[in-house]
């Protein structure tokens, strides 16, 4: 699962950063958030616990000069034995917690089980996943919501026998996760027998929603996301002369894209040329179309390839300035805009992709400016942004758990989040589970502006 996950996410550069994630323990007591003029005694006070219980569940409280400040979260872990082991509930705290239960029933309980660790890049991203889902809750808070949220370090290696007997995770409306596609059967089955919805954020390799209606995933595998691009490619550019560029890469694992939209083309009579980059300067001006806008599509994403053709056609307009060019690429050209951006615009540029990550909106700078005051660190460097996508998350499905309970599907117009990142509009898949099936085209536009086309 780790592969398909960075492959699919596109990769994904991670930085080695302090995290406030205890990386010893399978889930955390509660989420404290910082009030003005706390103190770590006082906190440490206030659950029970002594200062060095609450700086092991808390790294960065070692690292010098470190400072409490207002709105910080804080992990907070259960009280230690006498023998040094985590308490583990009792008769009395069962009852006593399902008294707390009976008395919250008004409140959505948000489950978490994610590797929450600082150990590796995936403990890493899903800190900052659950973060931004942190965010959100404390947005829509203020919005008069009630949500309790429950976190469990599910890592990789993790048994999830445990974790699931835990009376907290049966009481949970919905849970997010897991990260990795091992840990899928057992949350299935969990979620069916407890009616529970099951939100996976990452995973692609999910069977169980072919069966299970409690089962909401997000991302899909590269075969549907290609059926998505291709259907929307012949409506959008319908009209269109394609010209199929042969790039030379033999590394490529762009023909499952190209190939099959190439048999769509032809089963809809379009005709279509393919030239290539080594051709001359003539042969490559015969594939396009004089009386037709012209839209081409290269067969790999990589940048080295992408540099030759935009040159290639650079001299192509030059040289033939009465011809309509756009060009149609891949998720992973989203990377080379600092680079790529004046090329993008002249050759109206069109990427497909499951999210946009745009740092020039306000919405964009406002949640990176919270994260960096909440967490005293920036985002991770990473296409998505990781606490982007668990701010829409938990916005998208709080608001609508909030308003439709464990009716909401996800449907398109039932939820009026405007995402940041992340779009989401949900399908039945069959008889089974809902999947995310918006697609964003990125467009930029040869007057150098920029659109977002959602399907």
């Amino acid at each position: 699962m780790k592969h398909m996950f960075r492959t699919f996410l596109l990769l994904v550069a991670a930085l080695a950063v302090s995290i406030a994630a205890n990386s010893q323990t399978n889930r955390w007591r509660d989420i404290h958030k910082v009030k003005k003029k706390e103190t770590i005694f006082g906190i440490a006070r206030q659950y029970g616990l002594t200062i060095k219980d609450l700086i092991e569940a808390n790294p960065e409280m070692n690292q010098p000069g470190y400072e409490l400040k207002k709105d910080t979260y804080l992990n907070i872990p259960y009280a230690k034995t006498a023998d040094g082991a985590d308490a583990t509930p009792t008769a009395a705290t069962v009852v006593s917690t399902a008294a707390t239960a009976q008395k919250k029933s008004t409140a959505i309980q948000l489950g978490v089980m994610l590797p929450l660790h600082d150990i590796n890049g995936d403990g890493r991203r899903m800190v900052e996943y659950y973060r931004g889902v942190l965010m959100a809750c404390d947005s829509l808070k203020k919005q008069g919501y009630s949500i309790d949220v429950h976190a469990w370090n599910t890592a990789e290696d993790q048994d999830m026998g445990p974790v699931l007997r835990d009376l907290e995770a049966r009481q949970c409306d919905i849970i997010i996760g897991p990260l990795y596609s091992k840990q899928m059967a057992h949350l299935s089955d969990f979620v069916t027998k407890h009616d529970i919805r099951l939100f996976i954020p990452f995973s692609i390799n999910a069977p169980e929603l072919l069966t299970n209606r409690n089962i909401f995933q997000v991302y899909q595998s590269p075969n549907s996301f290609n059926e998505l691009v291709i259907a929307q490619f012949l409506k959008q550019f319908s009209g269109y002369h394609p010209v199929f560029i042969d790039c030379n890469d033999s590394t490529s694992q762009k023909g499952i894209f190209t190939f099959g939209l190439r048999r769509q083309l032809e089963a809809n009579a379009i005709d279509y040329s393919i030239t290539n980059l080594k051709s001359s300067e003539a042969y490559f001006a015969k594939s396009f179309s004089t009386t037709k806008p012209n839209i081409v599509i290269l067969n790999t994403g990589r940048s080295p390839e992408l540099n030759v053709a935009f040159a290639k056609l650079n001299g192509l307009s030059a040289t033939h300035p009465q011809l309509r060019i756009t060009m149609f690429g891949y998720t992973e050209w989203l990377m080379y805009t600092k680079y790529q951006l004046d090329n993008f615009y002249k050759f109206n540029v069109y990427i497909p992709a499951a999210f946009h990550y745009n740092p020039l909106t306000s919405s964009t700078m406002r949640i990176e400016q919270k994260y960096r005051s909440n967490f005293r660190q920036d985002m991770l460097q990473s296409l998505p942004r990781f606490a982007i996508t668990g701010f829409d998350h938990a916005m998208f499905l709080l608001q609508g758990f909030k308003h439709y309970g464990k009716d909401f599907t996800g449907a398109p117009g039932t939820v009026g989040y405007a995402p940041i990142q992340t779009p989401l509009r949900f399908e039945r898949y069959g008889g089974g589970g809902l999947r995310n099936r918006c697609l964003v085209f990125v467009h930029y536009m040869p007057e150098h502006r920029m659109e977002n086309l959602l399907f």
